[in-house]
């Protein structure tokens, strides 16, 4: 289902965000508007999606294209894969849609998490390829992935959801590298615990986070933003000092040389030994 809102002039690239009817995408949808950006929204909710899009050609005049699509099906998942591919306008993806589930893997089933996996995983995975395929060819562009702290500190939670969030975040890194050469930028943002509506659709219910770790939506998506202006292929929003990123960084770099050898390390071999022995 498709629907839009015109106005006569094409100011920027236009952006594509998913998930964008409420929360981060909702916000992120407001602030590109307010830049000048045209916009293609997608998400599953069409009511939504059509009060935001009226909303913002109201307030900012841009022109507003709406695209009612659930990212798990794979039959709309591909229909936007192939309107990024071939709309020339779109030179910005916010890779935002995505789900939780707030559940111990004990207990539960394969079946309870494949959503997380169809939309956090292959959702962001076939739009990020298109895309990067799409603004290669056009001379550059830009991708966003919504990712999560949760990506690097599975120890706070998350399961199968901080899993596929540490996919988003080296799928980001692998764009980064081969998007680099034909201008098209990559940006990886890690929220922490973000006041949105997922909470409560994930199982947990946002009362029973700690106020203290839980940031408002808008602080996170111009945290973001400003990180995004000013070049960050990894931003964090809420960590104080990126020297503390930058020292994580170093060490994981530091591993690189020693990863893939042709010999076990030695004090393995001594092991072997032993065992031989």
């Amino acid at each position: 289902m498709t629907s839009t809102v015109t106005t006569s002039t094409v100011i920027k690239d236009t952006v594509l965000i998913t998930g964008a009817s409420t929360g981060i995408g909702a916000v992120y949808a407001e602030r590109f508007a307010k830049r000048g950006h045209n916009l293609v929204l997608v998400a599953r909710d069409f009511q939504r999606l059509e009060n935001l899009a009226n909303r913002l050609w109201e307030a900012y005049g841009v022109n507003v294209i709406i695209e009612a699509a659930d990212l798990t099906n794979r039959s709309e998942l591909e229909r936007i894969e192939q309107l990024i591919a071939s709309d020339p306008h779109i030179g910005v993806l916010v890779n935002n849609a995505g789900v939780a589930v707030a559940k111990p893997l004990i207990g539960s089933t394969p079946d309870d998490f494949q959503k997380v996996v169809d939309l956090n995983v292959t959702a962001a995975t076939r739009l990020g390829i298109a895309a990067l395929n799409a603004f290669a060819k056009r001379g550059g562009g830009a991708i966003i992935n919504l990712a999560s702290v949760l990506g690097i500190a599975h120890e706070i939670g998350g399961g199968v959801y901080g899993g596929s969030k540490a996919f988003v975040v080296n799928f980001s890194r692998a764009l980064h590298q081969e998007g680099a050469a034909h201008n098209v930028r990559v940006q990886a943002v890690l929220p922490g615990a973000t006041r949105t509506e997922m909470w409560d659709r994930s199982g947990r219910g946002i009362e029973n986070v700690d106020p203290a770790i839980l940031m408002d939506v808008h602080d996170l998506v111009d945290a973001a933003l400003a990180g995004f202006d000013a070049g960050e292929v990894v931003t964090i929003p809420s960590l104080p000092d990126v020297a503390d990123w930058q020292a994580f960084e170093a060490a994981r770099l530091k591993l690189l040389p020693n990863l893939s050898r042709n010999t076990p390390a030695p004090r393995y071999r001594v092991k072997l030994a032993e065992q031989a022995a």
